[in-house]
């Protein structure tokens, strides 16, 4: 059979209605990993769903316990062909954020998919059970094409607490670091640029949430009779935050700007937009780093967030200054940012400006990781995706959320290529997410164009040639 064939076989999987229908019983798995009860469900979704699909390929498969007390279990899956032949490492996630299924629009339900015209509703349609669902489907069409021979060998996790942070993830990838040898990792989360514009991107920003905080004195005290004799957290927490970003978005912390916009950056974003789409806001065109292009601000830049902050009460105000104030704050951030020393950058620059008094607490971190936009790997998989669209596809250096992209990047030392199969209105974690029925369908068109390229490929050096 040929390329064609197998696209043709992939693209029958949706138009017949079994893509769906395996979905479905996927979806219905309630594996809400943040729930503490749901360990049963989280193995099962394994042992019970994963582990027959992949045997039916011709993997063997393990369940793994996850070394972090509290975190979902892993599973490791092998499709072994040759010592010789390639090696693809693919990844999904099978947990799921809360259902809040009494928040769902009338006749929707996050358990089972309801199909309103393009739109699959359900919980996990677009993270990750529909993506990860995608892959494997084309992947089946492949081998079947080929003859039951793909010419290279395939290795999978899947991890069931993604969701929670991935807790253990790096731990369980350091441990099987030789068993999960690889030359390239081809997955897919997140979402496109836009639901018409198939998209790679190559890594993802990091992130560092941490807290401010000031404390004072014990109990509020009258404004009227204290104001401007007292200090007033309030005021001095937003004064700290202000020396630390403008009322415009920009980082004044010079420790936590990143390097310049490298030049293969610059160019892989020029000419893209973020946002436009039917439900997403409007961009604010002069907030952010000068300079940029407001995509050049979201993927190739850092961004300082306050996430939430609190002072006094703010439900039932009453005519007291407060004893303390805490913001909730995140950075977002490129590769080449001094993030592992933010708690120090932060406390230098505040005690700088004056606050000595405002605590820092460094919450948790991930770093940031961007493959080269000019490599071999990037190239073979732009080639193979404008060959099964016909469209030009989108490349992104990194995503502007965070994955747990560092795992395959750094511990494992892969190049990284995410196709990601969801749109930015998704509502991926909240009430009513959904999957786009047509960017599935040429989802599955897009990774059986992998998949069958991944057969054709001489490797020089881990390289396609």
């Amino acid at each position: 059979m040929t390329r064609s064939a197998a696209i043709s076989q992939a693209t029958a999987q949706y138009d017949s209605g079994a893509f769906l229908d395996t979905l479905n019983r996927r979806v219905a798995y309630k594996t809400e990993s943040q729930e503490p009860d749901s360990g049963d469900v989280l193995h099962a979704y394994l042992s019970d769903e994963m582990t027959p699909a992949l045997a039916t390929l011709g993997f063997t498969s393990r369940i793994v316990p996850n070394p972090i007390a509290g975190g979902g279990p892993f599973l490791i899956a092998e499709r072994h062909e040759s010592d010789d032949a390639p090696t693809v490492l693919t990844y999904g996630h099978g947990d799921v954020v809360r259902g809040y299924d009494a928040q769902w629009r009338d006749g929707l339900k996050p358990w089972e998919i309801v199909v309103e015209g393009d739109r699959w509703y359900g919980r996990g349609t677009a993270d990750n059970k529909g993506q990860h669902t995608i892959n494997l489907a084309a992947l089946a069409e492949v081998l079947a094409a080929r003859g039951g021979k793909l010419g290279y060998n395939v290795k999978m996790i899947v991890e069931m607490g993604e969701e929670m942070g991935s807790p253990g993830l790096h731990a369980i990838c350091e441990q099987l670091r030789d068993e999960l040898r690889a030359d390239v990792l081809i997955a897919s989360d997140g979402p496109r640029l836009a639901a018409q514009r198939p998209t790679v991107f190559l890594g993802s920003r990091g992130l560092v949430n941490f807290k401010l905080s000031l404390n004072l004195r014990d109990g509020g005290h009258h404004s009227g009779n204290w104001g401007g004799l007292l200090r007033n957290p309030g005021v001095v927490l937003a004064n700290a935050i202000a020396s630390m970003v403008d009322g415009n978005g920009k980082i004044l912390v010079e420790g936590l700007r990143p390097p310049e916009l490298p030049v293969s950056v610059r160019r892989a974003l020029a000419g893209l937009e973020v946002g436009g789409g039917p439900n997403d806001p409007e961009v604010d065109a002069d907030y952010g780093e000068p300079g940029l292009t407001p995509t050049e601000r979201v993927i190739g830049w850092n961004n300082i967030e306050v996430l939430a902050f609190k002072t006094g009460n703010p439900e039932k105000p009453v005519n007291a200054i407060p004893p303390y104030a805490y913001a909730h704050m995140q950075i977002r951030f490129v590769v080449g940012t001094d993030w592992e020393r933010l708690g120090e950058i932060v406390r230098a620059h505040l005690d700088a400006h004056g606050f000595t008094m405002v605590d820092v607490e460094v919450e948790r971190g991930v770093m940031a990781t961007r493959l080269d936009p000019e490599d071999p790997w990037v190239l073979w998989a732009l080639a193979s995706m404008r060959e099964t669209t016909g469209k030009p596809p989108v490349l992104l250096p990194n995503l502007g959320g965070t994955l747990p992209n560092d795992v395959f990047a750094d511990v494992l030392g892969l190049p990284t290529l995410w196709v990601p199969h969801s749109y930015p209105a998704c509502s991926q974690h909240a009430p009513d997410e959904h999957l786009l029925g047509s960017v599935a369908r040429e989802a599955l068109q897009i990774m059986a164009g992998l998949f069958w390229d991944l057969g054709d490929v001489n490797l020089k050096e881990g390289k396609p040639r």
